[in-house]
């Protein structure tokens, strides 16, 4: 397959960004982290930017408007031509929908689920350390997770480009599942 559009879906802790520098190392597509992203723009001090800095320094949450305009911006950048690894976005139905109409009239190859159950999660990131990994945070996110993006299971498996991968086990492992369903995808087409 030549060019490959690659979204990945999990938990926080479920090995997102493990999996994604070996996707990005094998496959040769840009990582496209919209975490990165939003503090590259507001370091570059970028129009989207400077407004998302103000969102995030009064704590709120930054627009789904203004992530679909910093992966647009993203998304015209030369490397992300020979293809792309969305991670962190999209996290809503809303950032689905605009992502649909970035790409269209094409769409993503293949959305990866990297499934792993909650007791599971909730341990790796407490071991992990970080200040703002409590027990009670941890939850919070999760819940968040389910109510906000678990959705997007649906979205993309009624557009026929889910696969879902059991994300317990050593990252070789977990990476050696990830690559045999992308290509039976691939193959599938």
């Amino acid at each position: 397959m030549g060019t490959r559009r690659l979204v990945i879906l999990g938990k926080q802790g479920a090995g997102k960004g493990t999996q994604c520098e070996l996707l990005v190392e094998r496959y040769g597509v840009a990582h496209v982290s919209t975490g990165d992203m939003l503090r590259a723009a507001m370091a570059a001090g970028t129009e989207l930017g400077r407004q998302a800095k103000e969102v995030m320094d009064a704590g709120d949450l930054v627009s789904d408007e203004l992530i679909l305009g910093i992966v647009a911006q993203r998304l015209n950048e030369p490397d992300a031509a020979a293809g792309f690894l969305l991670d962190g976005f999209p996290r809503t139905e809303a950032q689905a929908d605009g992502l649909f109409a970035l790409l269209a009239p094409q769409t993503v190859d293949c959305v990866i689920d990297l499934d792993v159950p909650d007791d599971a999660v909730t341990q790796r990131m407490s071991e992990r350390g970080r200040a703002d990994d409590t027990p009670e945070a941890i939850a919070r996110r999760l819940e968040l997770y389910e109510a906000e993006t678990a959705p997007l299971r649906k979205v993309f498996a009624d557009q026929g480009v889910l696969v879902t991968v059991d994300g317990l086990g050593t990252p070789a492992e977990v990476h050696r599942r990830i690559v045999a369903a992308l290509e039976a995808a691939e193959g599938a087409r």
